[in-house]
């Protein structure tokens, strides 16, 4: 018995080794498990009529909880004209201030500069240079401009929406209206922009 039991021990062991090669493919005991028909976006597909296996949206359908049917919050804009105040959804407080300080020093501060005169080090480079937001121009545009923005990009500032989430568009919104009251030397600008703040 206990010659049998060593000669299979030798027997698993020899069979066991893979110091050798071969040109035969492996041999799989369930090959569905490495050959599974299926999908793959990007790949051609003989199913579909237009030879692709990634599907498009449904026409008129969104995803669960991409609705965003609020026009303020999601697109800063009330009937179709920029917001000139915050939503209601959000709590300005310090925490807020901080978030918008956080992400606008992440994502704006390379061209528009930490104080905001549109001189940062990647803006010094480029040939259309970045906007100062200290002027009378700028300082009258409405929060909602801000965020649209900053959502869509203009001229050769990308857009950030897909990248900024809109809680955090706004923060720096918040943001940028505290960098241009801190260069209000004479305080008018305080003054004027109180609405900004009404909710």
């Amino acid at each position: 018995m206990k010659c049998l039991s060593l000669a299979m021990l030798i027997a698993i062991a020899q069979l066991g080794c893979r110091g050798y090669t071969s040109d035969s493919p492996p041999i799989h005991l369930n090959p569905n498990m490495d050959t599974q028909e299926k999908g793959k976006a990007y790949r051609e597909s003989d199913f579909f009529d237009d030879g692709q296996y990634m599907r498009p949206a449904i026409e008129g359908t969104l995803a669960r909880g991409e609705l965003k049917d609020n026009e303020h919050f999601y697109r800063g804009t009330i009937n179709g004209v920029h917001a000139q105040s915050f939503p209601k959804e959000l709590v300005i407080d310090e925490a807020f201030m901080q978030r918008g300080q956080l992400m606008y020093d992440r994502s704006c501060s390379a061209c528009h500069a930490h104080i905001g005169n549109g001189d940062g080090l990647v803006g010094r480079r480029l040939i259309v240079k970045p906007t100062s937001f200290h002027s009378d121009y700028m300082y009258g545009m409405p929060p909602g401009h801000y965020f649209n923005v900053i959502s869509e990009g203009i001229r050769t500032m990308q857009a950030y929406k897909h990248l900024i989430k809109e809680s955090d568009r706004w923060a720096i919104v918040a943001y940028i209206r505290s960098l241009q009251m801190s260069q209000d030397i004479d305080g008018n600008w305080i003054e004027r922009s109180a609405s900004w703040w009404k909710q």
